[in-house]
């Protein structure tokens, strides 16, 4: 059977998808611009035509560590860098920090990592945008997704029936110490963001983003930010577009989304864009609607953001996406694939995002929690993607023919 997408096992809990981890944490606490074209329409781009050229291991998996869900970015001075919520015991755990990898050489050594945000509760997701004015923005929200978990062992300890270890059952107590009361969960659970101005140094505290989406926010041309995500912890919950005019430090709402006709705009998750040569916005968004469950789904707008098109179906099975512009103008979507065979892909769109290639495989690898690939261009045209894999943090250095 076919683990459904994002829902591993974590030690001692059921499986859950992301779905169930949103809503775990939140108890807690226009018109069409043009008709959108699916995958199956016009020329579909062609087919692929790449070549893997190195495989690279940057943080694998350990007992002091598990990895997920990173971002890779290209800095001013030329280096890489990926952040990734790392510390952790397992997909679901209290333990998320954000860490921060560098790369001098193209991806292909990395730095050892190092934490730029650790709050007491669970930070997961690390997004990264560099601005223009070459401020690195770091993203992230919190979660009290474990709870469930926990609550279940004390139950289970309280019958004399407890399953975890001492050790472990101590260790999870005292990173939720801080949250006992629903109050004090609520004042935590939060989208969040840091900046550095000096390439990494120093970090700025945690402050509020608005929304969050695993990939954070991208650069406009005119100076704009746009992040397209989700305000997680508001009711109602609303998915659609935020924008920054300060360099990535306050937020605003800028526009709602609309679904696929018939489904719940409360079924879609995790979104990121990009801005196509001619200034047109394309927004990839991943579903968990029942007609359109597991796909990776799109939206455009030709006005800056202010009106998007309905959201509609590209003929896609994988999420989440990361859209990446190539430099001859061409469209990049990478994501991840959780069903046989298990792994990373991509496609290609020669007419920005009106229709898409078929796929190009990353790699393969056995099923197990995986994905989130995002994707940098060097300067000399080669690609990096980034992603994680069973909680190791992985890359492929690859070219287009």
């Amino acid at each position: 059977m076919t683990p459904p997408a994002h829902s591993p096992k974590s030690p001692g809990s059921t499986t859950w998808t992301r779905r169930d981890l949103l809503k775990r944490s939140a108890c807690l606490g226009f018109l069409p611009l043009f008709a959108p074209l699916s995958a199956a329409e016009g020329d579909k781009s062609s087919k692929i035509d790449g070549r893997i050229l190195e495989n690279v291991l940057i943080r694998a998996n350990s007992p002091q560590g598990y990895q997920g869900w990173p971002t890779v970015a290209k800095l001013p001075n030329g280096d890489l860098a990926v952040v990734v919520s790392a510390g952790r015991e397992g997909h679901v755990c209290p333990f998320g920090r954000v860490d921060f990898f560098r790369s001098s050489d193209g991806g292909k050594t990395w730095s050892e990592g190092k934490t730029i945000l650790n709050h007491p509760a669970d930070d997961r997701d690390a997004g990264i945008c560099v601005t223009s004015k070459g401020t690195i923005l770091v993203t992230t929200f919190t979660s009290f997704a474990y709870l469930p978990a926990l609550e279940q062992e004390r139950k289970r300890r309280a019958q004399g029936k407890g399953t975890w270890s001492d050790e472990r059952f101590q260790r999870w107590e005292e990173a939720h110490r801080p949250f006992e009361t629903l109050e004090k969960r609520k004042e935590e659970l939060g989208c969040w963001m840091i900046r550095s101005e000096d390439g990494g140094k120093t970090w700025s505290e945690r402050y509020r983003s608005l929304v969050n989406s695993p990939h954070g926010p991208i650069q406009l041309r005119d100076g704009r930010l746009l992040y397209p995500g989700i305000k997680l912890w508001e009711n109602p919950r609303t998915v659609g577009i935020a924008h920054s005019l300060d360099d990535g430090k306050t937020w605003s709402w800028l526009a709602d989304l609309q679904p696929v006709d018939g489904e719940n705009i409360n079924q879609y998750h995790e979104l990121h864009g990009v801005e196509t040569e001619s200034g047109r916005l394309v927004v990839h968004v991943r579903s968990h609607a029942p007609s359109s469950n597991g796909e990776t789904l799109q939206t455009e707008s030709d006005d800056g953001g202010k009106t998007w098109t309905r959201i509609h179906r590209i003929g896609v099975w994988g999420l989440p996406s990361h859209l990446l512009k190539l430099s001859d103008g061409r469209l990049l979507m990478t994501y991840g694939h959780r069903r046989d065979p298990f792994g990373n892909l991509a496609r290609i769109s020669t007419n920005e995002g009106r229709s898409w290639s078929e796929e190009f495989r990353l790699n393969h690898c056995p099923p197990c929690d995986l994905g989130y690939p995002s994707t940098i261009q060097r300067d000399d045209g080669t690609l990096v993607s980034v992603w994680y894999e069973a909680g190791s943090v992985k890359a492929a250095i690859w070219q287009l023919n």
